[in-house]
């Protein structure tokens, strides 16, 4: 093998091709390692306390005067016109409308965690008066439940409102999800992060905070070698052809076999990759492309080539939880046809699991 280390370090030399301006080296470093998560999992759920306390709402002469220590209070959702809140007195002013809406005010404490107050009251000229208990909204029971290598949250709400969930303090490679948080699309190392949190969220303003520890599991995706199907049939440059509008055809994948040489580039689009030809370890500066039928020398509809290497979403493929790859431009799976074939996408995955790929470092593809 002859390593050419200009073309595959992970150094972002710009390039003109047909006079637009390119990235011609692989965007990581050939000897790198990056990750395919696989899996996740979470501890319980470490829910926090509310530390306000007494919240209430008295209704006199003609303002709301809001009660409670330890919190800070703000006005939720749509407010009635003229409406307003200073420190703990909600008023009306002279331009409030008539009308028996609920005013929702939500106390805050100092770790963010939140309760409502609903308060039903009845609107005139500067004037507010009570229509109804008022109801104090909260969350409890935030629970954490692992399945399939991803996490899904929950919580109740005692108003049975809708509850949305977010995360923070993850680890790179890995996005927040509502309310499931999971591995598809991740490259964060594995191993085990501590103090990761999510957030619940009612639609009446009530927050609850909770802990967990998360354990991320990942394949080490080295960034030379080829996406083999699980018949052995990897990405082909279709006769060692090295010019736009070349081939991408099913074939063994080897060592001895150039045309199914390629370097793994990070893609520009959340979770995805980029395939760069790359015959015995040369950076082409071209790339696998599904251009939707835009190229009149293609002669499949989104059957896949190579084009110029750029940040486009043509070629961006995003590895999906059953092993396919999905182009972000026209969401359609790479999919073969045989042997000897050129790929191509399509709307589902061919049944018989020749969509089913795995990224192969050379070292792992036979001689």
């Amino acid at each position: 093998m002859h390593f050419n280390l200009k073309g595959a370090l992970g150094i972002a030399v710009p390039v003109l091709l047909s006079s637009a301006l390119a990235v011609g080296a692989a965007a990581l470093p050939a000897s790198a390692t990056t990750w395919q998560d696989t899996g996740l999992s979470a501890t319980a759920v470490q829910a926090a306390t509310f530390g306000g306390a007494g919240l209430g709402a008295t209704i006199a002469n003609g303002d709301v005067t809001l009660k409670g220590t330890g919190v800070n209070w703000s006005l939720h959702g749509t407010v009635p016109t003229g409406v307003s809140l200073s420190g703990t007195t909600i008023s009306c002013s002279s331009s409030c409308v008539a009308g028996s809406p609920d005013i929702v005010a939500d106390a805050t404490d100092s770790a963010g965690n939140a309760e409502a107050l609903v308060i039903p009251v009845t609107l005139g000229a500067s004037s507010i008066k009570s229509n109804g208990s008022v109801v104090t909204v909260s969350l409890s029971k935030l629970a954490a439940a692992n399945s399939s290598g991803t996490v899904t949250f929950s919580a109740t709400s005692s108003a049975k409102n809708t509850i949305t969930f977010a995360e923070s303090n993850l680890p790179a490679g890995l996005a927040s999800g509502n309310p499931v948080l999971t591995y598809v699309g991740g490259s964060a190392a594995p191993g085990t992060y501590n103090g990761v949190t999510v957030t619940a969220t009612d639609t009446d303003g009530a927050v609850l905070n909770g802990t967990f520890n998360l354990t991320v599991q990942a394949n080490a995706v080295n960034s030379y070698g080829d996406e083999v199907n699980r018949f052995g049939n990897g990405f082909d440059s279709y006769q060692q052809r090295q010019h736009p509008g070349a081939i991408i055809a099913g074939w063994t994948a080897t060592q001895n076999d150039p045309a199914t040489h390629f370097i793994l580039n990070i893609g520009t689009h959340q979770g995805a990759y980029q395939y760069e030809y790359a015959p015995k370890g040369t950076a082409s500066g071209l790339c696998v492309s599904d251009p939707g039928g835009g190229w009149a020398s293609d002669p499949l509809p989104d059957g896949l080539i190579l084009a110029n290497c750029n940040t486009g979403p043509w070629q961006q493929f995003v590895p999906q939880s059953n092993g396919t790859l999905k182009n972000v431009a026209t969401g359609l799976y790479v999919n073969p046809n045989g042997t000897g074939s050129q790929l191509r996408g399509g709307t589902k995955p061919t049944p018989w699991g020749g969509s089913s790929y795995t990224w192969t470092d050379y070292s792992s593809l036979p001689a």
